[in-house]
């Protein structure tokens, strides 16, 4: 029987996970967070207020059992027409850290926040020990929700041997839009959703340099648009990647591309678990870039934005490969391939800044935790290198092959398994059928009795 719940990570997923618990009248819970402000993760607690959510929020309830819950949070801070609007990330951690300040409040001591750093974990079929620097926590079971890692370095560049006030690793370093002129150029590697972010925080700022950004495809995330109704698919397509990029086509001239990828929300994951390893390859190799630009949108105030910076030449976009790194006394001299090119060309950038996208590779990672634990056999890498191996219950995966009954992970850091589980709809839903079990609660409802 499970008593106790020791929860690693206090980002989106883990609280929603103690708040879980708590709502299904489970096991008490601990939730360990090493960063100063639990409740809202590096999503919600890094960004700048000019950064908006890329949802509406008629779809960011944290609960999905009451979806509303997030608009009425809102109305009743005065914002009317609050379930179509795109809003404020700063707001929606505010939102977060509230449930986790009334969770802690009236769990009459069934939920304890742990402020510290999780150095290791032992687990076994009796339980698991979570060492911190300073104290072991001894607990039933553990979940890890250790949120986005870091993302990956790009080809060609040695961190070690670029200075920090030139070469930004983290693209939420509160750093990267100070201290440049007009007259420098930033270099921005990747050019999804992360890009955005950083390119609209240096508008913010009032920076009016050059601002060039490289990804292999030069992909950027396309728009929302107002909603629409439309005649949905009932029934999940038993398509291969290929066959199915070419329904998705067909059936987006008839319906429009957003509403035809839409449709596939409520099977994507039964899709992708229902696939085989090579399918999973192909479509990660072919495919991926061309889904996150049209599944992750931009907020349609968001796109104007980077349309604005576009249209007046500040920012470029580049299809390329970065290829070397030169530090000098005015700046990093990148030496890249524009894709389709033999030719090798030479930028000469003030600041770099690394976008291209969380690491989730077990075999790459830098997280001492997970490096630890991978080490010992008790996580494996899922087949795609995305993440954590799992079950389809949230089960961690051991190097042998058997599942970890003790131990449980959530979040991005699971995306081997379910493929769409970085946004907020998915997520919830994944945190309450994991606490539904630990609680014993998934006997109900239809699963058991």
């Amino acid at each position: 029987m499970i008593d106790h719940v020791a929860i690693i990570g206090a980002g989106f997923s883990g609280t929603l996970q103690a708040i879980n618990l708590l709502r299904h009248d489970g096991p008490r819970a601990t939730l360990i967070e090493r960063a100063p402000v639990a409740g809202t993760g590096l999503a919600y607690g890094a960004a700048h207020p000019s950064h908006v959510l890329n949802v509406r929020a008629a779809n960011m309830s944290a609960f999905p059992d009451d979806p509303g819950h997030f608009v009425r949070w809102l109305e009743a801070r005065g914002m009317a027409d609050a379930a179509t609007a795109f809003i404020p990330r700063v707001t929606f951690g505010e939102y977060l850290r509230e449930l986790l300040e009334e969770a802690l409040r009236t769990s009459n001591g069934r939920l304890t926040l742990v402020r510290g750093e999780v150095v290791d974990l032992e687990s076994n079929n009796r339980g698991v020990h979570v060492v911190l620097k300073d104290r072991t926590i001894e607990a039933d079971a553990a979940v890890l929700a250790v949120g986005n890692l870091p993302p990956h370095t790009p080809p060609g560049l040695d961190p070690d041997a670029l200075s920090p006030t030139r070469y930004k690793g983290d693209p939420w370093d509160p750093s990267v839009p100070e201290n440049l002129s007009d007259d420098d150029t930033v270099l921005v590697i990747g050019t999804g959703l992360t890009m955005v972010d950083v390119v609209l925080l240096l508008d913010a700022r009032g920076f009016r340099g050059r601002i060039v950004a490289l990804s292999r495809r030069g992909l950027l995330p396309r728009p929302h648009a107002p909603g629409s109704d439309w005649q949905k698919i009932a029934e999940r397509p038993a398509l291969s990647a290929s066959d199915l990029l070419h329904a998705v086509r067909r059936r987006g001239k008839v319906i429009g591309w957003r509403n035809a990828v839409d449709e596939l929300r409520p099977f994507t994951q039964a899709m992708w678990g229902n696939a085989s390893e090579d399918e999973r390859a192909r479509f990660l190799r072919h495919l991926r870039p061309w889904w996150d630009v049209h599944r992750h949108r931009l907020a349609p105030e968001v796109h104007a934005r980077l349309q604005a910076i576009l249209d007046r030449g500040q920012l470029e976009v580049v299809a390329g490969k970065t290829l070397g790194f030169e530090e000098r006394a005015d700046g990093i001299q990148v030496a890249f391939r524009r894709r389709g090119q033999d030719a090798t060309e030479t930028l000469l950038a003030q600041r770099i800044v690394n976008c291209t996208g969380p690491l989730g590779d077990l075999e790459r990672t830098e997280e001492p935790l997970l490096q630890r634990l991978a080490a010992r056999g008790l996580i494996r890498p899922d087949a795609g290198h995305l993440g954590i191996d799992v079950d389809n219950q949230g089960q961690t995966i051991a190097a042998d092959g058997s599942p970890n009954r003790t131990l449980y992970a959530l979040g991005p850091m699971t995306r081997g398994a379910f493929w769409e589980i970085v946004a907020v709809p998915d997520i919830r839903t994944q945190t309450w059928n994991v606490a539904r079990r630990l609680s014993n609660a998934h006997w109900v409802g239809g699963e058991g009795l």
